[in-house]
C-alpha cells in the first residue's frame, strides 16, 4: 500500500513542475465545462472542478443488479456452489445508492468536495438443508461512508486540461448491520460483509484526471485508487481498489452529448475476518470469495441548459455492463448498472 501511495504522489509531484509553464494561456485555449460534453459520464467522480468561489450541489441514484454465481470467471450453478460445503449460496443482490455531493473552489486552482451516500441492499439467498433447499432474503439500509476530497488543477491550455485528487474516507457507514434468517428466527444475526454498508475504517484516495476537447467531441481518462488503512473494530479491512477509465463524448447540440466509456477495477481481497460471521455457512461470509478484476462498458447521456433561469442545471444518464469479470473463487456476477444525476452550478466568476 505505502508503495502505492508513494507512485501516486510521485506522479502528481511530477505532473505539477511539468505544468508550470502552462500557466499564461488564452480563454479561447481553455478546457471548458460549458458544454453538455463539458463533465465527464455521470457515473464518473471527481472529473471537473471549478472557478474561484463557484458551487455545486449535485445528486446520484444508482442501481446495481448482480445474479449468478462465479468461480473465477466462469459460470457455476447453485447446486454446485453447495457441493462445496456451502450451506447457502447467493442467487441476487440489488444495491440502491443515494448521493449528495457538494463541489466549491476556493481558488482557480483548489476545488473541494465532500460525497454523502444513502445505501439499500437486498439479498436473496438459497440454503439446503438435510437435503431440502428454501429461499429467504436479507436486507440493510442507512448511511454509506462519507468521502472528503480536494482536487488540484495542473494546467488547462490547449483545451486540455489536468487535474488531481486527494481524499479521505471517514467510515460513517455501518459494520454490525443485523438481519433475521432462517437459522436465526426470530433473532437477528450480522450479515456478512457485501451486506454491510461501511469500511469501518479511515481510508485514502488518490488519483490523477485528465480532460481534452474539440469542437463537438470530448474525451478523457482518470485514474485512482482507494487505500484502507487500519483494520476496523471487527477485525478485518476492505480491500484496496484500483481503478482506470476513459470516454469519450459527442455533442450533437448546445444541450445535448452522448457518450461511450470503459473502465476497468481491480479489488484485493479483505484482509482479516469478522469472527461473528461462519464462512464455511454462505459464500459471502468468507473473505476468500472476495476481490478481482472487472472491466466495464457504458453508454451514457448529458444534457446542459446554456441559458436562461437554469443556466448550468445537467442531468445525466449512464447505463454500464460487464465485459469481462474474473472473481476471486466464489461470488455473484455483475450484471447492469444505472447511474442517474443532477448538478447544478451556481456563484463563482
Amino acid at each position: 500500500m505505502k508503495k502505492s501511495i508513494l507512485f501516486f504522489s510521485l506522479l502528481i509531484l511530477t505532473l505539477s513542475a511539468v505544468a508550470q509553464d502552462t500557466l499564461t494561456t488564452k480563454n479561447s485555449d481553455l478546457w471548458s465545462a460549458s458544454r453538455p460534453d463539458g463533465h465527464a459520464p455521470i457515473s464518473v467522480m471527481g472529473d471537473h472542478v471549478h472557478h474561484k468561489g463557484e458551487w455545486m450541489a449535485s445528486y446520484r441514484f444508482m442501481f446495481m443488479n448482480m445474479e449468478d454465481m462465479l468461480d473465477g470467471s466462469s459460470d457455476i450453478s447453485t447446486a454446485n456452489v453447495h457441493t462445496k460445503g456451502y450451506m447457502v449460496s447467493p442467487l441476487q443482490m440489488q444495491m440502491k445508492m443515494h448521493m449528495v455531493g457538494v463541489m466549491h473552489a476556493v481558488t482557480d486552482k483548489i476545488t473541494l468536495m465532500a460525497m454523502f451516500n444513502y445505501i439499500e441492499n437486498d439479498m436473496d439467498l438459497h440454503m439446503l438443508m438435510m437435503g431440502m433447499g428454501s429461499e429467504f432474503s436479507t436486507t440493510s439500509s442507512g448511511l454509506g461512508d462519507t468521502k472528503v476530497s480536494m482536487l488540484y488543477q495542473f494546467f488547462n491550455k490547449n483545451k486540455m486540461e489536468l487535474h488531481g485528487m486527494l481524499g479521505v474516507i471517514l467510515p460513517t457507514g455501518g459494520i454490525n448491520e443485523k438481519d433475521v434468517t432462517p437459522m436465526s428466527a426470530p433473532d437477528k444475526v450480522i450479515l456478512p460483509y457485501p451486506m454491510q454498508l461501511g469500511s469501518g475504517s479511515i481510508g485514502t484516495q488518490i488519483g490523477i484526471t485528465l480532460l481534452g476537447q474539440g469542437n463537438t467531441v470530448s474525451y478523457g481518462g482518470q485514474a485512482n485508487g482507494t487505500f484502507y488503512v487500519n483494520d476496523n473494530r471487527n477485525n478485518y479491512r476492505l480491500g484496496n481498489t484500483y481503478n482506470g477509465t476513459a470516454w469519450l463524448g459527442v455533442k450533437t447540440t448546445p444541450w445535448l452529448s452522448f457518450s461511450v466509456r470503459a473502465a476497468a477495477s481491480v479489488t484485493e481481497k479483505i484482509k482479516g475476518t469478522n469472527t461473528a460471521l461462519n464462512p464455511m455457512m454462505v459464500t459471502t461470509a468468507n473473505t476468500a470469495n472476495s476481490g478481482g478484476f472487472t472491466v466495464q462498458t457504458g453508454l451514457g447521456m448529458n444534457t446542459y441548459i446554456p441559458s436562461g433561469s437554469l443556466k448550468n442545471l445537467r442531468l445525466g444518464i449512464e447505463f454500464l455492463y460487464p465485459a469481462y469479470q474474473n472473481v476471486n473463487n466464489l461470488q455473484l456476477s455483475t450484471k447492469e448498472t444505472l447511474v442517474i444525476g443532477l448538478q447544478y452550478s451556481f456563484g463563482g466568476h
